[in-house]
């Protein structure tokens, strides 16, 4: 119900109205011309900037995350974090409500706030799975999680879509259809996310105080954790692969909304169209992949997906501008295997890591990785489409973390194969 309650965050503000209510606040509507935005005196690429301000905000959740599951493990106050994130991601969102065309700096300030908000708390929720679940339940409950997110994200889309085409009937002018929409995520997932967390286990605090200063102590626990992979070579090699297959699914799921609006000149109606619709498809994905493992294992379920997303970025790069259809039919396929990978990596790298009381240390340092990663493809799709002026060659190069990705896979189903014969 978490899932339920914060995924409203990763639709709304993430993926479909606020990337397209951004374009129109900086963009001159003219899909021919490049956006350019000014901030502290710098010319920036309106849609680079955006990705550098994501990539700000990940970089931030990858350098408190070890402070924040030290305090966590040791102090018994896991859920606390989480609630404390859960709020800080709610105002986030709901400040957005004040964003407009002459304040450009509220807007990303908001943005920041968000992400960091809702990514932090992530860290915390995570690291519930294996407190909550058996290991055989936790493939199942992992692909529930992200499918009751997808419906009660799609719940509150539906009611913003209302409110933006059809607001006029209720009273509401048009150019306030987005910003209560706004307000409105904030307050679903304060509300939502309050409810489900007064469910959760209260975590105990460990037994032993940490060894020297309690801030210090996340970044010896992951310093503690990186010492123990060498000792796992299944679990190093699969967050190697993680790392690097992971870092193409968040970059383009968070590039996705504005490269579809500014470079393929998708409207805004038929991108949330599309958007819904991968919502909906996730919900039937994660359910099939989460069976799929069952069928063939963990590693060459991940490895099927990861194939299938390098044909995403080959069918992206090539997909006509304004051609509705087709981008009707790539976001069907990207959602068929968005949330089923994402699920599938959190239950495989919670079946690997050792029996431990610590579980949000090892969480921690499969979030930092996954942060880092998401920073330097972020940085790199804005780079890249300032320096050629162009969106595709970056979602090309998204490609290229995937095989990276999948040669590490083949390598950690093959260190797999020869422990289990070894053993």
């Amino acid at each position: 119900m978490y899932d339920w309650a914060n995924s409203v965050y990763n639709l709304v503000i993430s993926s479909t109205i606020f990337p397209a209510y951004y374009e129109s606040m900086t963009g001159d509507g003219n899909p021919l011309t490049q956006d350019k935005v000014q901030l502290f005196g710098v010319t920036f690429d309106n849609v680079a900037l955006y990705n550098y301000t994501l990539s700000f905000s990940f970089f931030i959740v990858a350098l408190i995350s070890p402070i924040l599951s030290s305090i966590a493990d040791y102090k018994g106050v896991k859920r606390g974090m989480l609630r404390f994130f859960m709020t800080m991601g709610s105002i986030g969102c709901s400040s957005l409500f004040f964003y407009g065309k002459d304040n450009l700096i509220v807007g990303l300030c908001c943005t920041i706030l968000a992400c960091i908000g809702y990514w932090s708390s992530i860290v915390f929720y995570n690291s519930y799975l294996p407190e909550i679940a058996a290991p055989e339940d936790r493939d199942r409950i992992s692909a529930r999680g992200f499918s009751m997110g997808y419906i009660g994200s799609v719940i509150l889309q539906l009611i913003s879509l209302v409110l933006i085409m059809k607001g006029s009937s209720f009273g509401v002018e048009e150019a306030m259809g987005p910003k209560i929409s706004f307000l409105l995520v904030g307050i679903w997932w304060f509300s939502f996310g309050n409810w489900s967390l007064n469910k959760l286990p209260k975590t105990p605090a460990a037994e032993r105080p940490p060894s020297g200063h309690l801030l210090l102590h996340g970044y010896k626990e992951l310093a503690k954790v990186w010492k123990q992979l060498s000792s796992m070579s299944v679990l190093k090699r699969f967050l190697g692969s993680y790392f690097f297959y992971n870092m193409g699914v968040q970059t383009v799921m968070l590039a996705a909304p504005l490269y579809a609006s500014s470079e393929l000149d998708i409207p805004q109606g038929n991108l949330i169209i599309s958007i819904l619709l991968i919502q909906i498809v996730a919900i039937v994905g994660a359910f099939f992949i989460s069976r799929l493992s069952e069928w063939i294992g963990n590693i060459p379920a991940i490895i099927s997906c990861v194939i299938f997303w390098i044909f995403l970025c080959l069918l992206g790069y090539n997909l006509p501008t304004g051609d509705v259809m087709m981008f009707y039919i790539l976001a069907t396929c990207v959602g068929f295997v968005m949330g089923g990978i994402q699920a599938l990596s959190r239950s495989t790298y919670s079946k690997l890591m050792p029996a431990t009381k610590d579980t949000a240390s090892f969480f921690s340092f499969f979030d930092v990785s996954e942060k880092i990663g998401i920073v330097i493809g972020l940085f790199l799709f804005g780079r890249l489409t300032e320096w050629t002026g162009s969106q595709r060659i970056s979602v090309l190069s998204c490609m290229t973390f995937f095989v990276c990705g999948l040669i590490m896979l083949l390598f950690t189903i093959k260190r797999m194969r020869y422990e289990t014969t070894h053993h």
